[in-house]
């Protein structure tokens, strides 16, 4: 007799929460990924390389039936109103089927409500009480995740990302997924052990295939090669979320050997803070850093705007770069989001002349609008897929977006945030990189999946914006003290 299939259920909430950034983020932010049902899920992201596309593809390995509920998620922005934490919290709580045999949830790990600071922590909890202790639950969790304690102790396994740029979003989910199964099965007793580094890491300095990040994921690699360990997690956190767990932390976890996990957790906490001022990056102000990029000698020279990071809830809008590409000898490329300069274009229409402000809509921080004058080479309605090796296969929405050139400029000016993570923002309106000299990205590192083989130079920008690399400028009031750098005898 065929034994009977596993049923295990697969629900997400997925959001990077910048705590510093202008504006809230209310359920219209979640409206445009809000997937619900087999059939949806399925032919949404099957065959895609994300999170979800991996737990699809393992269920399918083993033979186990997927309980769809609802996975939804949201561009990094600002607090989560809480209205809408508590509807996205209670309908993914209750999306779940009670009658399974595990449960698998695609999360990020830096998501915080105006009054939840702890969304992951507390939609395990609300889960736990629903399904009860025992059901085994797998998480997967971005590198940016800030990790607590609570939410360690309230899921059976957690899987976060190897890379950054995130490039095995696929791979990690399909690893959860088989723990998990082996969970089930009886054939593992996954225990875990938690360590917290007290250092605030930026982005820029988690690069994991260079520096101090390297070396800490090699250690953790090692570790892994231990028949007892069954994971380690690397989070390097999410510097930009003002909360008590924020900052870089480890998940070690064994089959069933809590002080072995407690042992590599607290050897690899040691590892990182001993390399904890190697984690700097250097940042070239935005004058001197067009300045070089016109004089090296090859292009494309890729200039970093890493404090308005879309993905990291910034605006995409800020002028500290775009005020010094107006007028360059150089062929030079910018994205920026501008819903109002996309309206102007397109009632302008294709060929016509755009005359008016761009950027530096939002706040002083990010800068003041940039008065711009060129001709609209093409408009577009935003829709594209992933190409690249970043969650290839997923659609992604700009909304409408104009090219306008002016002169040696040339400005991409879209009606929603859009972050350069794949190569498919710019091939779908007809841009080809190595036809710029310079090319100016609102990204801190990610942007190299779409860019990076064709960067002859990187220079990162220091410029003002709530992702700023000096994490000084920010007036944290939750963060655990002392941290490093914010305190440096931390």
């Amino acid at each position: 007799m065929k034994p009977k299939a596993l049923k295990i259920a697969v629900a997400g909430l997925y959001h990077e929460t910048n705590t510093f950034a202008p504006g809230t983020t209310g359920l219209t932010a979640f409206s445009a990924e809000y997937v619900t049902g087999s059939e949806l899920f399925y032919k949404r992201y099957e065959h895609t390389q994300t999170s979800m596309g991996g737990v699809i593809a393992a269920a399918r390995s083993v033979g186990a039936d997927l309980v769809v509920g609802l996975y939804t998620a949201a561009t990094p922005s600002g607090l989560v109103e809480t209205a809408a934490a508590e509807a996205s919290l209670s309908d993914i709580v209750y999306s779940i089927d009670d009658n399974i045999d595990g449960l698998i949830l695609i999360l990020h790990g830096a998501m915080v409500g105006e009054a939840i600071p702890d969304m992951e922590a507390e939609l395990l909890g609300r889960l736990r009480e629903r399904l009860g202790s025992g059901l085994p639950i797998a998480v997967t969790l971005d590198l940016h995740a800030n990790i607590s304690a609570e939410m360690t102790e309230r899921a059976d396994i957690l899987v976060g990302y190897d890379t950054y740029p995130h490039v095995d979003m696929f791979d990690r989910a399909a690893e959860a997924f088989h723990l998990l199964v082996r969970m089930i099965q009886g054939e593992i007793r996954p225990v875990r052990a938690f360590g917290a580094t007290n250092m605030l890491v930026i982005p820029q300095g988690m690069l994991t295939d260079q520096g101090m990040m390297k070396e800490v994921m090699e250690l953790a690699f090692a570790i892994e090669n231990d028949n007892k360990v069954l994971n380690v997690t690397v989070a390097g956190g999410f510097p930009y979320s003002d909360v008590p767990a924020a900052g870089m932390s480890f998940v070690v976890t064994t089959d069933g050997d809590e002080g072995l996990a407690k042992d590599y957790a607290a050897s690899l906490v040691q590892a990182a803070w001993s390399r904890r001022e190697g984690f700097t990056v250097s940042f070239v102000p935005p004058a001197d850093a067009v300045a070089l990029a016109v004089a090296n000698p090859e292009g494309p020279v890729i200039l970093t705007e890493g404090s308005d990071n879309v993905g990291g809830g910034a605006p995409g809008d800020a002028t500290h770069i775009l005020q010094h590409l107006t007028n360059l000898p150089c062929k030079s490329l910018i994205v920026m989001c501008d819903p109002q300069a996309s309206q102007q274009a397109n009632e302008i229409g294709t060929g016509g002349v755009f005359h008016g402000q761009v950027g530096g809509r939002h706040d002083m921080l990010h800068g003041l609008p940039v008065e711009l004058k060129g001709q609209i080479r093409l408009l577009f309605d935003g829709l594209y897929h992933h190409v690249g090796p970043y969650m290839t296969g997923q659609l992604a929405d700009m909304g409408r977006t104009a090219v306008i050139v002016c002169g040696n400029l040339t400005v991409v000016v879209t009606e929603k945030r859009t972050p350069p993570w794949d190569l498919g923002h710019l091939r779908y309106i007809g841009i080809w990189p190595d036809d710029y000299h310079i090319i100016a990205v609102k990204s801190a590192i990610a942007w190299q999946t779409a860019l990076g083989a064709f960067a002859k130079r990187v220079i990162h920008v220091d410029t003002p914006g709530c992702c700023s690399a000096n994490l000084s400028h920010f007036d944290y009031q939750y963060v655990k003290r002392p941290i490093y750098p914010l305190d440096k005898q931390a």
